[in-house]
């Protein structure tokens, strides 16, 4: 077994948990050692939520574990756990605390559990002020001063509050196609485009599809690369759609900024739409360039688990 302090920065999404160890340095800060993967995490009030929760983080520590040549059972300094769905002072992140305590064996002052968008912004801006987007399947914006305060902006839920996630792009086109085959707008390649990636020829059958209990959120957003693909490619429709996503993303990084009194922040932007989507990523900057003229795009210091290993140092240290 080692002898140094060994801690651990998970990152637990719907589909899989990656894992991450680290040593402590005798001098401060941390070395990252291995890293694993495991299953995924769903919300903890869904049904098999506990269950899923404890084996993502067991499943995805022994995978760090052996890939670190270390064994089952050497014990951990302290851990953090960002994941989504998880606000910030309710009862679910109490539950996911005492669970990830309990999981891991650890007393509930060495683990840490936030949300996955805090974990990626200690990540991103580890010693000072900045501001996140995220713009995946969901979107949400959050920021921090020099002084520590917050703020945050979306990621309110898919039914309230999505616009600039690759959900809201792929259901505004799916919106506006409907509205094509019934003669409100002019037909575009939009239309034929995201009804074929439904195997839909009228929109009886697309009204059929978004409403069967498989497609969800991420049955919209998995739409969404063709509504950027069509933008590109010059379809009036779809540009208007990432147009307004973009502008979208830059309102939120624009009022976390003024909330935050930052007139010259440095951002961030991250997620698979930002990352993988070129027509939206050229939108929103162009719309931060207008709303918040002394932003700065940069690129991220490190990942979530770099940010979940900062707060493991952190609890590790101050017990």
């Amino acid at each position: 077994m080692t002898t140094q302090a060994l801690i651990a920065g998970l990152d637990a999404g719907q589909t899989h948990t990656t894992c991450r160890l680290a040593v402590l340095e005798p001098q401060g800060g941390w070395r990252s050692l291995a890293e694993g993967e495991g299953s995924g995490v769903s919300h903890l009030a869904a049904p098999g939520g506990e269950q899923r929760f404890r084996q993502a983080l067991q499943s995805s520590l022994s995978a760090a574990l052996r890939q670190a040549g270390l064994p089952a059972e050497q014990p951990l300094a302290a851990a953090a756990l960002g994941a989504s769905g998880i606000e910030a002072g309710t009862a679910v992140q109490e539950q996911a605390m005492q669970l990830a305590a309990a999981t891991l064996g650890l007393p509930a002052a060495r683990v840490v559990v936030s949300g996955d968008e805090y974990t990626a912004l200690v990540g991103a801006f580890p010693s000072g002020a900045g501001i996140l987007v995220i713009s995946g399947t969901g979107c949400i914006a959050l920021g921090r001063d020099s002084d520590g305060r917050q703020h945050r902006c979306g990621g309110w839920g898919w039914l309230l509050d999505g616009a600039g996630s690759a959900l809201d792009i792929g259901r505004d086109g799916l919106a506006l196609s409907v509205q094509m085959a019934d003669g409100r707008l002019p037909d575009t390649a939009l239309r034929q485009r995201l009804w074929r990636a439904l195997a839909a020829q009228t929109p009886q059958q697309v009204k059929a599809a978004v409403v069967a209990d498989s497609f969800g959120p991420a049955g919209f957003a998995r739409l969404a690369p063709l509504v950027d693909e069509l933008a590109g490619a010059g379809d009036p429709q779809a540009q208007a759609v990432i147009e307004r996503s973009g502008e979208a993303l830059a309102t939120m990084v624009a009022t976390v900024a003024a909330q935050l009194g930052l007139p010259q922040p440095q951002v961030c932007g991250s997620g698979g739409a930002l990352r993988h989507l070129n027509e939206l990523r050229a939108a929103f900057a162009g719309a931060l360039l207008r709303q918040a003229p002394g932003a700065r795009l940069v690129s991220p210091a490190g990942d979530a688990c770099a940010g979940a290993l900062e707060l493991a140092a952190q609890a590790a240290l101050r017990c």
